[in-house]
């Protein structure tokens, strides 16, 4: 079989694609000479091809310092990685590998993202910091329309795996995201100010949120994801400060969330804003869950830092309406299974709880679950263990 790397163009589908393989650019596979500038040369220039242009990445480990991809381009990009892109040691901030104003962009192969995590995580102080700088993430999205990620694997990310900014019309699919349980803001897929995204048949287990849908996400659907360890899905944190951007139509079906801090999550901040925000319309649907903590929670006093005093008297300007949760089942850690804790000033409605049966994991001090309601209206429906407080 003739390998990619020798050909100019061949025929796929139909159609004409060029290989621009970094090799030929002057990339090195020894995981310790920087290709940087090989890379965004086989980008270039591939980004000017009129065809299928495909940035292809062999076998072998490439160490990278951080890089921007850049478009406009002529043609339909691909980021084809076979074998290892690796980060520098040590930490740095914002971004590692991103791409930005690309339409029709595929980024697949196999290979393997390592950020070098370990590292660096013990300079990040957002624990504690709640204005500090984040580590960067593995591989950054700004503005692209019509991509596909899938079939890649990314470890130990500085700070998030995958981050979302400005994009309409994405897939990821076959995703492995990894990273230890205690590793800080790992979350594993960072979705923002993006509309029409779906993740599916992925698995993620890292230190943070599996999945975090933050200011101006909407039209979301995930499904077939295992969580675990980690934050679980959420929705969140909102509120915090004003220029937020609603946050509407979430679906999340047929998910595990597995030895999961938290289940499916709702948080925001206890935040004064000149304009209130709105969270709506959510649907959680065939979860299963196995040892998890809070496995269904609304928390509108959010805070993940010390001092949080100030905001006993502050209540969230978040407003949180239409979400069901239908067939949620599995086993839970904490006492209480669900949680709706909501705002005093803007309260939870058109909250539905359907088929809910949860029970405590069997090492359990406590025999049976409770739940935990404030300021919020709405229905129950079918079996409800532990018992509905709607």
């Amino acid at each position: 079989m003739t390998h990619p790397a020798s050909l100019s163009i061949f025929s796929e589908s139909g159609s004409n694609v060029k290989f621009f393989n970094v090799k030929d650019y002057g990339a090195t596979e020894d995981g310790k000479t920087d290709s940087s500038q090989a890379f965004l040369r086989a980008w270039k220039e591939a980004c000017g091809w009129e065809g299928k242009a495909r940035v292809w990445i062999p076998e072998g480990t490439f160490q990278l310092h951080p890089v921007t991809f850049d478009g406009p381009c002529k043609g339909l990009m691909a980021f084809v990685i076979k074998g290892v892109l690796m980060a520098p040691a040590g930490p740095f901030t914002d971004k590692w590998i991103n791409f930005r104003h690309v339409d029709n962009l595929s980024v697949f192969g196999g290979g393997k993202l390592d950020g070098q995590g370990a590292t660096a995580w013990h300079h990040s102080d957002c624990g504690n910091n709640r204005n500090c700088q984040q580590l960067a993430s593995n591989m950054r999205f700004d503005f692209i329309t019509n991509g596909r990620v899938h079939h890649i694997h990314s470890i130990d990310s500085k700070s998030s795996h995958f981050v979302l900014f400005g994009c309409k019309n994405m897939n990821f699919t076959k995703i492995r995201i990894s990273a230890p349980e205690d590793s800080p803001n790992t979350d594993g897929i960072k979705i923002g100010k993006s509309i029409r995204i779906n993740i599916t048949r992925s698995t993620i287990s890292t230190g943070d949120d599996c999945i975090a849908m933050i200011s101006g996400t909407r039209t979301v659907w995930i499904s077939e994801v295992t969580c675990g360890p980690g934050h679980g899905i959420s929705v969140g944190s909102l509120g915090k400060e004003d220029g937020e951007e609603d946050v509407e139509d979430i679906i999340v079906k047929n998910c595990t969330l597995d030895g999961t801090s938290k289940g499916v999550r709702i948080k925001t901040w206890a935040s004064r804003l000149s304009k209130p925000l709105k969270a709506s319309n959510f649907v959680y649907e065939d979860i299963v869950m196995n040892d998890v903590w809070d496995p269904i929670i609304i928390d509108q006093q959010y805070c993940p830092y010390p001092h949080c005093e100030t905001q006993v008297c502050v209540s969230s300007q978040v407003e949180i309406s239409k979400v069901r949760y239908k067939n949620i089942q599995g086993s839970s850690r904490s006492e209480v299974g669900v949680t709706l804790n909501c705002s005093k000033d803007k309260p939870c409605h058109d909250i539905t709880l359907q088929d809910i049966n949860l029970w405590p994991q069997l090492s359990s001090s406590f025999h049976e679950l409770t739940t935990s309601c404030s300021n919020v209206h709405g229905a129950s429906y079918g079996k409800q263990s532990p018992p509905s407080c709607l």
